[in-house]
């Protein structure tokens, strides 16, 4: 099988694989080259992936979609972090996690700033019309 991961700026993975285990809303599922055609909405959590050339890879990913189809499985989801021990995975995931949430509160102080701005400007309008 050939397995594509893609981010919505690039393509993370594209390499042939053995075996898949991902996991969706109703539990964990593991795909192999002779399973059916498949369709999966993905949880956020670990995306197991055994290339070719052996060994074990991991990948820590956010909600996304899952579509097997003849030997191509795509995978699209919004992150995903990609490491062969899970600690680099844990870690990885929880420096995304710090960095989301320095943004979401810079970008929440931009956003009262504005509305506080609007709020003035409005006031100003008032009390400048008779």
């Amino acid at each position: 099988m050939i397995l594509k991961v893609l981010l919505p700026t690039e393509v993370l993975i594209n390499e042939p694989v053995l075996k898949i285990i991902a996991e969706a809303g109703n539990g964990s599922f593991c795909l192999e080259p002779r399973h059916v055609d498949f369709v999966a909405a993905l949880v956020p959590g670990l995306l197991t992936f055994y290339p070719l050339n052996g060994g074990e890879v991991f990948l820590g990913v956010d909600a996304g979609t899952l579509v097997k189809c003849d030997a191509e499985v795509l995978v699209s989801v919004r992150d995903a972090v990609r490491g062969t021990e899970l600690s680099q995975i844990r870690q990885a995931v929880e420096n995304r996690f710090r960095q989301l949430d320095e943004t979401e509160r810079l970008a929440r102080s931009a956003v009262s700033r504005l509305e506080a701005g609007i709020i003035r400007r409005f006031t100003e309008i008032r009390e400048e019309s008779p």
